[in-house]
């Protein structure tokens, strides 16, 4: 692995910052990590690629430890409205969850903030904690709300639940599929609900900082953090009880002082002779936090991130599957685990998908949307989407194609948008990596010095007149507004 060292970054499609703002370190020395040439001829094609994306991801990291670069960029970082609420907004959490605390008591609960403004002063630490400071103040809230008084906390709900899963789906949709309970079932619900559950994020985030456009991770982590964190809110000032409750103590009136219950993990607990689901439910921080069910959330705005940046066609023998299968059949065994284990109500499911839905759509930004709809290699077996259309002062940018071979188009590869052409740059019809690496990219443009009826073509090609029926073929089909349009240059070697 060869590595070097630049004063500015390569360009990306990421979004672009002004300088001096956080999270911009383009001033700063960055490490280029490259493989040797040679890794090529000795590596398989898919570790060559992975490896190659790891370095690549690994440049964009700062490596830099100058406090005063830091504070530079903070100087000169002019925040919007925006920004202003959403820092804002976060120092109000941390700041009442501090006050709230009793454990650690003061002044040692002090440290908390004094570690994370310490990761913030060194760019090698903050470009990983200030984008997770929404997860940060979901934590600290999550962790402190059970030091909140009682007498300061609302009433706890204990029959709104079920009643309105009665009414709504008519029938007690959690309390059903208890009734049909064995150690498989046991094992099936208890792997997504109790395991993958905390650590699928982490690799979902891997994922995203490896493959997806750059910021990709950033904008996880802002939907992700604020998702959880409104969805604790919700469950401090809306507290209701989970099925367990209403099996164990029926709809008697509940309070705070009552301790949690593992429900159906404690079989798994019994399983493997342990207490950790045990102890840990029992001594959690909200006892009463069934609506919205952040497990569902969790698993939802995880499905619609993989499925957004990775809607992948899976090769398996003959069978071709769609990687978005796996990603909602995930969501769905977790919705079913969810009351399986008697934690949540089907109600609860549903507000915790919606609210994952919404924080996705909420922070997904318009360079991110952009860099997918226009440079990502798995988003062109889609149709062209609305912003892909090209500006009518710009007809040329609309075409881009992949031909079958040296002298051919490959129309069926072709798109129409709103009368404006579009053809996927990187794949065949359907997309698919194989036919990337048996059709090379060719490229259509407009000739500015054509006449109305014929279109010049450009090049020095024998084929002139072949290539030019070729194209004013192609401008039949695709009933394109443009009337002058040469043919795709047929690619040649720049130093003949």
């Amino acid at each position: 692995m060869a590595v070097a060292y630049s004063n500015a970054r390569s360009s990306t499609t990421g979004p672009r910052q002004a300088p001096g703002a956080p999270g911009n370190s383009s001033s700063s020395p960055t490490a280029v990590f490259q493989l040797p040439p040679k890794a090529r001829l000795y590596l398989p094609s898919w570790l060559h690629y992975l490896l190659s994306r790891i370095l690549a991801a690994a440049t964009r990291l700062s490596f830099s430890t100058s406090i005063r670069e830091n504070l530079d960029r903070f100087r000169a970082w002019s925040p919007g409205k925006g920004e202003r609420f959403k820092y804002g907004f976060l120092l109000f959490i941390a700041l009442f969850s501090l006050f709230v605390m009793e454990s650690p008591a003061f002044p040692y609960k002090l440290i908390i903030p004094a570690l994370y403004t310490t990761t913030l002063l060194f760019p090698v630490t903050s470009q990983f904690f200030l984008p997770a400071a929404p997860i940060f103040a979901w934590l600290i809230l999550f962790y402190s709300c059970k030091f909140i008084p009682a007498s300061l906390r609302p009433h706890i709900w204990v029959s709104v639940l079920p009643t309105l899963e009665t009414i709504w789906y008519g029938a007690n949709i959690s309390d059903i599929l208890t009734q049909f309970g064995h150690p498989i079932l046991d094992i099936l619900a208890w792997l997504p609900y109790g395991v993958i559950h905390f650590a699928a994020p982490f690799f979902v985030a891997s994922f995203l900082f490896v493959f997806a456009p750059p910021s990709s991770v950033k904008v996880f982590a802002q939907a992700f953090g604020f998702m959880m964190l409104i969805g604790v809110m919700i469950q401090i000032v809306f507290p209701c009880a989970p099925p367990w409750y209403e099996l164990r103590e029926g709809l008697t009136p509940a309070n705070y002082g009552m301790r949690g219950s593992p429900a159906g993990l404690a079989r798994i607990d019994a399983l493997f002779h342990g207490h950790g689901y045990t102890l840990t439910f029992t001594g959690a921080p909200v006892v009463f936090g069934a609506f919205p069910s952040l497990h569902a959330g969790n698993a939802t705005i995880m499905a619609l991130f993989c499925s957004y940046f990775f809607p992948l066609k899976l090769k398996l023998a003959r069978v071709r599957l769609d990687a978005r299968v796996l990603y909602w059949g995930y969501c769905s065994v977790l919705y079913w685990a969810t009351m399986y284990l008697m934690h949540h109500y089907l109600i609860d499911l549903v507000a915790g998908a919606c609210l994952a839905t919404f924080s996705f759509y909420f922070f997904l930004t318009d360079e991110i949307r952009e860099a997918m709809e226009q440079n990502y290699p798995y988003r062109n077996s889609s149709a062209a989407p609305p912003s892909a259309a090209p500006p009518s002062d710009r007809p040329d940018l609309a075409f881009a194609s992949t031909g079958a071979g040296q002298n051919e188009i490959a129309l069926d590869t072709l798109r129409s948008n709103g009368g404006a052409p579009y053809i996927g740059g990187q794949g065949g019809a359907d997309g698919d990596v194989e036919s990337q690496k048996l059709r090379p990219e060719v490229i259509f443009s407009i000739d500015e010095t054509a006449g109305a009826d014929a279109g010049d073509i450009a090049g020095s090609n024998a084929d002139e007149e072949r290539r030019r029926e070729m194209a004013a073929k192609m401008l039949a089909r695709t009933k394109s507004p443009v009337q002058r349009v040469r043919s795709p240059a047929i690619a040649r070697d720049d130093n003949a």
